[in-house]
């Protein structure tokens, strides 16, 4: 196995700011490869004066910054891509050791990294305004849109460097400058990134990288009032707090917050394809993913069939630690914290009531956070299992009696991102879209969003959304101009 320079525990990270690297001051944080256990790292802790720094540095690179043509900006962006897309593999390395994630996944999200900076680059030249109807005689009005200054983009872990581009790349395409504080739990591959950038033409102070903890960096950073949009994806508790810290400078915010997907399987599915696309859905990332599903409501004439589908794909799960064993379908959980949270639900779900068909238990692998990939059935809508967002390889199955049933249930839930249908039925597919309120519907596929898309919740999954053209127009706001003329 060949050694990765990027990781190292006598490496120095350092936080970027205003085109310098500097260490922190307030001592460092040990970074675990989440399926041994080992600490692979130590990356700087921030101050809230480290904070004040890059949020000055990003206030006086923005103006000039703004100022340039968006097709110029394009420019810096795609040399960020092309230095990604130089270290993609030893990039892919970090993300499987320090996040757990399976190579092949790991390789994805490089690569769809790449592809979406270069995607919002593209934009450059379509950041379009609006001419307006005036009331007036001789009076034109134009709608304009421009950047809102200083972006602050606070990371999850569960995608760490794909975040990086989806909340930098519309950032700075349209004007913005930037503070990124990477999740504490996998901030190797942010610490890298911004040694990247680097090595790039941007100017100094557009992009800023500071390291540390959420509690104190990240409060640090979100109270700043010299942050004109903070940007998180993360939990729903955090985010509410979030909104109430923001609210004191009365900063905008965009929020991915939780989800509890539904995936509806009608009795005309296409049963394997269904069971195929939900178990992809649910493994993927150790089922550590917001949008994938969360909760099965399947026909009951077809019940027992698909769970018996889903049985042989579980059982079957390739599981372990993906930095020795490259042919894996899922690695372990982030921490001790997100293992003990899906064993407790589990836990519950049997206190409840609802049966396990396999699985159900902390794996017995000496080291590391692995769980045992875990179906469900005999779940009900009352049951935790079935409501609460578990984060984990765990999918609990419901009897439906009916379309109009589980489309119902579906919708009783706080979380209102992605949902799915299985059906060969068209009016049965067309009837989900209208009356399931999530931010997206998948029809006989997997939950995997495009970057062309929209990807927004409903209800606690959130506020605002990303990608696309509304993705890109969350970082911008209008401005209305009348030009009386004689």
């Amino acid at each position: 196995m060949t050694t990765n320079p990027f990781i190292s525990l006598d490496r120095s990270y350092r936080n970027y700011i205003d085109g310098s690297f500097a260490e922190g001051s307030s001592g460092r944080i040990d970074v675990i490869n989440p399926a041994t256990g080992d600490v692979i790292a130590r990356v700087p802790e921030t101050d809230a004066s480290e904070v004040d720094r890059a949020v000055a540095a990003a206030r006086r690179a923005q103006d000039g910054w703004e100022r340039l043509p968006a097709i110029t900006r394009a420019g810096y962006l795609r040399q960020i891509s092309a230095k990604v897309r130089e270290h993609r593999l030893a990039l892919a390395d970090v993300i499987v050791k320090e996040q757990g994630k399976v190579p092949a996944l790991a390789q994805v999200e490089v690569d769809f990294t790449a592809d979406y900076i270069d995607y919002m680059a593209e934009w450059a030249r379509r950041i379009e305004g609006e001419v307006l109807t005036s009331d007036r005689p001789n009076e034109t009005m134009l709608l304009l849109r421009k950047p809102v200054g200083v972006v602050a983009g606070i990371l999850p872990w569960n995608f760490p460097f794909f975040l990086i581009a989806r909340k930098m790349a519309p950032a700075l395409v349209t004007g913005n400058s930037i503070v990124i504080k990477p999740s504490e739990e996998t901030p190797i591959n942010a610490y890298i990134f911004a040694e990247l950038v680097a090595q790039t033409d941007l100017p100094k102070g557009v992009f800023n990288l500071i390291g540390g903890y959420g509690r104190t960096a990240g409060e640090a950073l979100v109270a700043h009032p010299g942050v004109d949009l903070i940007t998180f994806t993360g939990s729903v508790g955090t985010g509410s707090h979030i909104m109430q810290v923001a609210g004191r400078n009365l900063t905008r915010v965009n929020l991915e917050l939780g989800g509890k997907a539904p995936a509806i399987v009608l009795k005309d599915a296409d049963l394997d394809l269904a069971a195929t696309a939900i178990f992809n859905s649910r493994v993927i990332n150790t089922g550590q993913v917001c949008n994938c599903a969360e909760r099965v409501y399947v026909a009951r004439e077809v019940h027992d069939e698909l769970v018996g589908k889903l049985k042989v794909l579980f059982e079957s799960t390739r599981y372990g630690d993906p930095s020795v064993d490259e042919d894996l379908d899922m690695g372990p959980l982030v921490n001790a914290a997100g293992l003990q949270k899906v064993a407790e639900a589990v836990d519950l779900a049997r206190k409840q009531g609802a049966t396990v068909v396999t699985g159900g238990k902390v794996a017995d692998r000496g080291t590391g956070f692995h769980y045992e990939p875990t179906l469900i059935c005999g779940a009900t809508a009352d049951m935790d299992i079935m409501r609460r967002e578990t984060f984990g390889p765990v999918l609990p199955v419901q009897k439906v009696e009916s379309l109009e049933e589980a489309i119902a249930l579906a919708n009783d839930s706080d979380y209102g991102l992605t949902s799915s249908i299985y059906t060969r039925d068209l009016n049965s597919a067309l009837k989900a879209a209208r009356e399931l309120k999530f931010g997206e519907t998948y029809i006989n596929r997997e939950n995997f969003e495009a970057m062309q898309g929209f990807h927004a919740g409903r209800r606690k999954s959130g506020i605002g959304g990303a990608d696309g053209k509304h993705g890109l127009y969350e970082f911008t706001e209008t401005h209305v101009v009348y030009i009386k003329g004689e």
